[in-house]
């Protein structure tokens, strides 16, 4: 599990991109480590933790074998196989051979919610704390890992908090101290942890195409008194933290300095390019990515989608009514779909719905299937200037 680095002399220019990193730790954004009890102490906590959070959240588990006695390698690997893949009907296995390092181990716990870790073995972000008197000699060598700890829970034959812990945590008597055995308040903790760790949301107006089909621009068609795609910028305003034009990089002077642009850095990709250079600008908010193409839309679908928001899968999204299929061009990507979409790309796909329709999404019915309607050619948009005289005024 370690990851290995390599330092620049003194004086010497870094070569390499300065990207934005995800808040990642030893394996995920949200990874916690008990620490202090017994090991079997530990999986029964994990156990009702991911019990209680199982039905809302993706929880893993992170430990070491105690078994150190067993030598044979599991299946295939005893006969020189790097990987062996097991289908086991209701659960899959994966045996590796080679070694997990810091960046495979984030690889593999990207599409969960919730990691713990069983801190007597592996280090994790945030800490959980257990005085267990038995464990005192053991806890007191791994001080030095206490980088944050957010909860102090007692044993049953703990009266305090350790002398060592007072003096390595100032601030310990901030920090929340229940009973082991008071599982509600453990697991009411980590609800509220994982409720305030939800990613802000973005969003993206898709504004970069060529718009050859229609012949001109159609992010500078006015169809409601501006340019379609401020009209949608400000449409997703309440429901965004901050929203962005999506634009090619020849195209960013054009935009109006009142709204923020965001050029595409992944480019000739269409829209997945759009998609991977807002996540490699924020990788740690999610996305509401919207077509600039979408006349119909309004707040009310825009509403439903955002109160529907499924944080655990990696994406929320509406059903189209013309083939079933998911709209990947009015949906919220959260974070987690950023290494989902690299992985297509590697593979030699850049289509959005593709990723959508191979991936774990919130598939959602529009409450009204017209405002999904996008314009493309001319035809479409003499339909839709028709449809548009028809609706009331507000």
């Amino acid at each position: 599990m370690i990851s290995k680095e390599h330092n620049l002399p003194a004086g010497r220019q870094g070569k390499h991109t300065d990207l934005a990193r995800p808040s990642s730790g030893n394996f995920n954004r949200n990874e916690w480590a008990i620490v202090g009890g017994p090991c079997t102490i530990i999986k029964q906590l994990a156990d009702q933790i991911i019990s209680a959070l199982s039905p809302v959240y993706k929880c893993a588990y992170v430990d070491t074998a105690h078994n150190d006695d067993i030598i044979v390698q599991p299946g295939r690997l005893a006969s020189g196989a790097v990987l062996d893949y097991t289908d086991q009907v209701n659960y899959r296995q994966i045996n590796y051979q080679t070694e997990f390092n810091a960046f495979k181990l984030r690889e593999t716990f990207a599409g969960a919610d919730l990691v713990i870790a069983n801190g007597n073995h592996h280090q994790a972000k945030a800490q959980v704390v257990i005085i267990y008197n038995n464990k005192m000699a053991s806890l007191q060598k791994r001080v030095e890992q206490l980088t944050n700890v957010q909860m102090i829970l007692l044993a049953d034959d703990a009266g305090d908090v350790f002398d060592f812990i007072k003096e390595a945590l100032p601030n310990w008597q901030d920090i929340p101290l229940y009973r082991l055995d008071e599982t509600a308040k453990i697991i009411a903790f980590f609800e509220k942890q994982m409720h305030q760790a939800k990613p802000a949301l973005n969003g993206l107006v898709l504004a970069g195409g060529k718009s050859e089909r229609m012949g001109f621009d159609k992010g500078g068609v006015n169809w409601h008194g501006k340019e379609q795609r401020y009209h949608i910028a400000d449409v997703l305003q309440p429901f965004c933290k901050d929203v962005f034009i999506s634009c090619r990089a020849d195209q960013e002077q054009e935009i109006d300095g009142q709204y923020s642009s965001l050029p595409d850095s992944f480019t000739g990709l269409g829209p997945l390019g759009a998609i991977l250079s807002a996540f490699r600008e924020k990788p740690d908010n999610a996305w509401l990515v919207v077509a600039c193409d979408l006349p119909l839309l309004t707040e009310k679908t825009l509403q439903h989608l955002t109160d529907s928001r499924d944080t655990s899968s990696i994406a929320t999204a509406y059903q189209s009514s013309f083939d079933d299929f998911p709209e990947p061009l009015i949906t919220i990507w959260e974070p987690k779909s950023y290494p989902v979409l690299l992985s297509f790309l590697s593979q030699g796909y850049s289509c959005p719905r593709k990723v959508l329709i191979n991936s774990d999404i919130t598939l959602l019915k529009a409450p009204t299937p017209d405002e999904l309607t996008n314009v493309n050619t001319p035809e479409e948009l003499e339909k839709v200037k028709l449809l548009l005289h028809q609706i009331p005024v507000q």
